[in-house]
């Protein structure tokens, strides 16, 4: 659990969150970012990229890491049997159709527990011209052969947020019968408000009772996806599937990382990620995915722990004041930059941090010559520059 004294968070909280009496006491991590985060558009991930990412993953602590779907090309293929082989301690699962063929293929790699996915929503049946009396027998059928070949398989009902909730609870009983020991509830268009997910989750419960483990797969398509895992595990489920940097198909998956804080920092539900390690396993992921996040980002941004504001430069030196949690939670660094919002106290932090000596009565030359290029050049002032300022004379030109 993270170190309590770490975080600032005010007592309101703990005043207004009410019990989960089905909540777990620890939710458990399946990263799906080779599989479901390479469906990024334009995101293409080479077996030895994918091995480089599992095993950062696994130093991360995520519990269980989808590897790869091996059918999609020998790529994918070779990927799974180099982390499958690679002696990790997270579990690492293979993906699946409910389809022989597939199943066959993750056997060929040595994998030993699986998704099983299905269309499950009237709306995707029609789209592959399927009935529902069809896609049961195919998931029975593909269930039991992978069960029966020493598989543990977890039945995932893909568009679940959107299925007719009788012939849900049809499919996954009979999935469960047919030797299913977990299920994924997933919201494949991210459509369910938080309280939406809690009761897809609470109703799945119902259904299979407490010995069944219940997954939560849910994206980000109304900005929810964080929300909605928090709901789905309060309401019972045990597992939350998401990627790094929240990366996956139109606006990605939930992320792990943002998921796992606020279950531990707001709700003390622990997940056993190693946050400290958060930081560079995004950078890596980013590195070898060729793409960008937002500064912004909670717990990955470049700019999360950075502060250009005057108004808040002046409560620097009182990280409670202006931040929720310790830039150390994340390995992160803090720092003051200057530019056209920048104050004396920004002046002040930036000559100290610098080595740098000017008198008290230039710092507000100084302010003037950094605001006057960040306005104009519409940028931050960099400590090159900065330096050179100082030393440029008493107007600070």
């Amino acid at each position: 659990m993270i170190e309590r004294s770490q975080l600032w968070l005010g007592e309101l909280n703990a005043a207004a969150i009410g019990p989960a009496p089905d909540a777990p006491s620890r939710v458990g991590l399946y990263d799906t970012t080779l599989r479901d985060g390479e469906q990024t558009v334009g995101v293409v991930l080479d077996p030895a990229a994918k091995l480089e990412i599992a095993r950062a993953l696994d130093d991360l602590g995520v519990d269980r890491i989808e590897a790869s779907f091996p059918r999609v090309s020998a790529d994918d293929a070779e990927a799974l049997r180099l982390i499958v082989s690679a002696g990790l301690r997270a579990e690492v699962w293979g993906f699946s159709r409910a389809v022989p063929a597939d199943v066959e293929a993750l056997l060929e790699a040595g994998v030993r527990q699986t998704v099983i996915e299905s269309p499950v929503s009237d709306g995707k049946l029609a789209a592959y011209g399927l009935s529902r009396e069809k896609v049961t027998a195919r998931v029975v059928e593909a269930v039991s052969h992978a069960v029966g070949a020493g598989l543990r398989v977890c039945f995932f009902g893909v568009d679940g947020s959107r299925a007719d909730l009788a012939f849900l609870e049809r499919v996954f009983s009979a999935a469960v019968e047919a030797g299913a020991s977990e299920i994924a509830v997933v919201d494949t268009i991210g459509v369910l408000a938080p309280e939406s997910a809690a009761l897809l989750v609470a109703s799945t419960r119902s259904w299979l009772g407490g010995e069944v483990a219940i997954h939560w797969h849910g994206h980000n398509d109304f900005g929810l996806a964080t929300a909605a895992a928090i709901a789905a595990v309060r309401a019972g489920a045990q597992w939350v599937q998401g990627t790094i940097n929240g990366m996956g198909e139109r606006a990605g998956n939930a992320s792990l990382g943002e998921v796992a804080l606020a279950l531990d920092a707001l709700y003390g539900i622990e997940s056993g990620l190693r946050f400290e390690r958060l930081r560079a396993t995004s950078e890596l992921v980013r590195e070898r995915s060729g793409y960008t996040l937002e500064p912004w980002r909670p717990l990955t941004g470049e700019t999360l722990f950075v502060r250009e504001s005057g108004a808040v430069a002046s409560q620097f030196h009182d990280p409670p004041a202006i931040e929720p949690y310790a830039a150390e939670l994340v390995s992160a660094q803090r720092g003051i930059v200057l530019g056209k919002k920048s104050g004396l106290d920004s002046i002040r932090i930036k000559l100290e941090q610098l080595g740098l000596e000017r008198p008290r009565e230039d710092w507000p030359a100084l302010l003037a010559a950094v605001k006057e290029i960040g306005g104009r050049e519409r940028r931050l002032v960099s400590d090159e520059e900065f330096a050179a300022l100082a030393g440029a004379g008493e107007d600070g030109r």
